[in-house]
């Protein structure tokens, strides 16, 4: 499975009072990083929201260890790859600030349709996920 980089800078609001990241502002980053990593891939959100069936990503679970904290202006590198597919999906990702860890986490992530209710990934989905 291909393991995707997403380079991030911390801005002002990334920031809390002490000018360290706020702990929030992760998520985001991580966010980002398996948003690009699906568009790596030749998926994004709007082409799935714009299928004859549409289908939105939700996180189902999310584990994160904070290792050191960043900083305004720093320059973070967040890593994403996926681990696993069937219902629901899983990835592992990390940020680092040059070869510093700064946060490990592991995401799972499952499928809705427009009604809220859980959909099985489509075969592609399963396919980019599993290195098929």
């Amino acid at each position: 499975m291909a393991l995707g980089k997403t380079d991030i800078r911390v801005y002002f609001e990334d920031t809390d009072f002490t000018g360290r990241v706020y702990h929030g502002a992760f998520v985001r980053f991580l966010e980002r990083g398996r948003t690009e990593w699906l568009r790596s891939q030749g998926v994004d959100h709007q082409m799935l929201a714009r299928a004859e069936r549409p289908v939105y990503f939700t996180i189902r679970n999310m584990s994160l260890t904070f290792h050191g904290p960043a900083l305004i202006d720093d320059l973070l590198t967040v890593e994403s790859e996926p681990s696993a597919a069937r219902a629901t999906m899983i990835f592992r990702q990390r940020v680092l600030k040059a070869d510093r860890l700064l946060l490990s986490a592991e995401v799972e992530l499952c499928l809705i349709d427009g009604d809220g209710r859980p959909v099985r990934p489509p075969r592609e989905i399963v396919a980019l996920m599993v290195g098929s």
